[in-house]
């Protein structure tokens, strides 16, 4: 018989890193209410690229300290109407990436979306968290805190 694999106690914030996109700490939301996670950013646009369609994007906001105005372009994982926190439905690029929770590079499915008026950058949602974490509303910063616990071992050695 398969063992089931143990869940993770998640906060209802944290911060993360996204490697591949060259994002490090960033301030993530919880949300169990959404059922993808999503990235703010802007200037979204489709291009034609080697391998077909891709779409070209700026992270983030020119306020946010992490902003470099770095372009991406990056293959289209899928398309979709997303219904947004405001009720209404929108057309939604995806793209593939990795995010970094507690040691762990998981592969994770984004829209790309404009969340300017929101308080986080990132929504991490239950397509992510399922099977994976379970979510203590009353904890924050755990999976960061775990990466500061463990950085100051290395440093030590």
């Amino acid at each position: 018989m398969k063992n089931p694999i143990e869940k993770i106690i998640i906060g209802r914030r944290d911060r993360a890193d996204f490697p591949e996109l060259g994002l490090f700490d960033i301030d993530v939301k919880v949300d169990t209410g959404a059922y993808t996670s999503s990235i703010h950013c802007h200037n979204i646009t489709v291009v034609e690229g080697p391998g077909g369609k891709q779409v070209r994007f700026n992270l983030l906001d020119p306020s946010h300290a992490d902003y470099d105005e770095k372009e991406f372009v990056l293959p289209i994982a899928r398309i979709k109407h997303v219904k947004s926190s405001s009720g209404t439905s929108e057309k939604r690029f995806f793209i593939k990436t990795q995010i970094l929770l507690f040691s762990e590079l998981i592969e994770l499915e984004l829209s790309l979306t404009d969340r300017s008026d929101m308080k986080f950058p990132v929504l991490l949602g239950r397509k992510l968290l399922k099977k994976r974490f379970i979510v203590d509303v009353a904890r924050f910063n755990l999976s960061y805190r775990h990466k500061q616990k463990h950085s100051k071992r290395f440093e030590r050695i």
